[in-house]
Parts: C-alpha cells; sequence; structure tokens
C-alpha cells in the first residue's frame, strides 16, 4: 500500500491528551486522542488502526452531524472499541489549540490532503528503522454516510468502514 512518510515532527509531541467521551457505563466510553503519538503506541500495541477524524468542533454543522448521528450510535461504539484507536484532529475557529497541537493537525491534514469536513481516515503508522521519520500507511478514507436511510446513518459508515479495513493488508 502506498506509504506517506512523516517526518521528524511528529516525535516532537510527547504531551499527552486524551479524552473520554463519557456515556454511561465505561462499556459506553469511547476514547479519543489527540496527540498522534500516544494514538500510535496504542495502535501498535493493539494492533489495531487509528481512525482520524478532522473536524471544526466550534464550526462545522457536518461534524456535529456525523457525532450524532453515528459516534454516538451503541453500534459505532463497540465497533470503535473492538477495531480502532480514534484520534480527534480538531480545527477550531473560535478558540485556540496549543501551539504543538496545531501544528500536529495541520501536518496530519496536509499529509493526508483534507480539504473538507468532516473527513475520517484510517491508517497504521509505523517508525522507520534506519530514518527518523514516521511511515503512515493509509488504509482508505470516509466522510458523512451521504444517502443513508434516517435514522440509519451508522449503518452506511460502518459498512464503509468495515470494506475499508476488509481492504487492509495484514502484518
Amino acid at each position: 500500500m502506498k506509504q506517506l512518510s512523516v517526518l521528524f515532527l511528529f516525535f516532537i509531541f510527547s504531551s499527552g491528551h486524551v479524552y473520554a467521551q463519557k456515556s454511561g457505563a465505561d462499556k459506553d466510553k469511547l476514547v479519543w486522542y489527540t496527540n498522534l503519538m500516544d494514538a500510535q503506541q496504542q495502535s501498535k500495541a493493539t494492533h489495531k488502526p487509528i481512525f482520524a477524524f478532522f473536524t471544526g468542533s466550534d464550526w462545522c454543522g457536518w461534524c456535529h452531524k456525523l457525532q450524532n448521528e453515528v459516534f454516538s450510535k451503541p453500534k459505532f461504539i463497540k465497533w470503535a472499541q473492538d477495531k480502532v484507536i480514534l484520534l480527534e484532529l480538531d480545527f477550531p475557529r473560535n478558540k485556540q489549540l496549543p501551539a504543538e497541537l496545531a501544528q500536529q493537525n495541520s501536518s496530519l491534514q496536509q499529509a493526508f490532503k483534507v480539504s473538507g469536513y468532516p473527513t475520517v481516515w484510517l491508517f497504521f503508522m509505523e517508525k522507520d528503522p534506519v530514518a527518523e521519520h514516521m511511515n503512515i500507511s493509509p488504509l482508505g478514507s470516509l466522510g458523512y454516510p451521504s444517502g443513508a436511510e434516517p435514522g440509519k446513518e451508522e449503518v452506511k459508515f460502518l459498512e464503509t468502514a468495515n470494506g475499508i479495513l476488509a481492504g487492509k493488508k495484514q502484518g
């Protein structure tokens, strides 16, 4: 699969930014990382791909719609817990992110050529054993599941996501 090189820049993001979406019992929690290297460590430990959600948290209506109609649903929560490591890459307009986080998000936006929101990329990332950079192996991307039956948006989204995962290289 096509490899994207991500320069040494990502090694500087060592602070641990994690938050959990709380919705009752622990089994209903989603853990969203904001630090790429933390997500990569979890991905490596669990052999699960990173699910990178490019969003505009304080201005993107379609992002909110995706969160409400897909990410908050029990089927998605179980799927995410079983299949992926969640990474939120935020591009707010009305608040300022810490400089390191904004730089990380911008670098990933450029690497994946993201031009609209919401966008989700599924990928693996590994350190090149010789060079001082990370290699990204993209699996595929998806966005809001347009054309889905109302009330069943998570079904279409998960079908697309599972199709992407089914096409991944087995390591």
